[in-house]
């Protein structure tokens, strides 16, 4: 079964990264933007057929390794 994991910083949280993006935006003259905020995209294939199983594995993944909960939000998404 595979399925992705979107992480991205929680409202309120600094995002040096992103602001570096905007400004490096805002040199190459794209005009518009307001804001740029960064974060992660993860693909996962996993040995499991029953998708509420496989969430749960792969909640635990992000509590555990692959989000930051202090100051991240993640998203999973599974694909049958």
């Amino acid at each position: 079964m595979k399925a992705t994991v979107h992480v991205t910083l929680k409202n309120g949280v600094l995002d040096p990264q992103g602001k570096a993006i905007e400004h490096t935006l805002s040199g190459l003259e794209f005009k518009g933007i307001n804001e740029v905020r960064q974060g992660k995209f993860i693909e996962l294939d996993i040995n499991e057929t029953d998708p509420a199983k496989a969430r749960e594995q792969i909640d635990a993944m992000c509590r555990g390794l692959l989000a930051n909960t202090v100051i991240e939000n993640y998203e999973i998404e599974i694909i049958e």
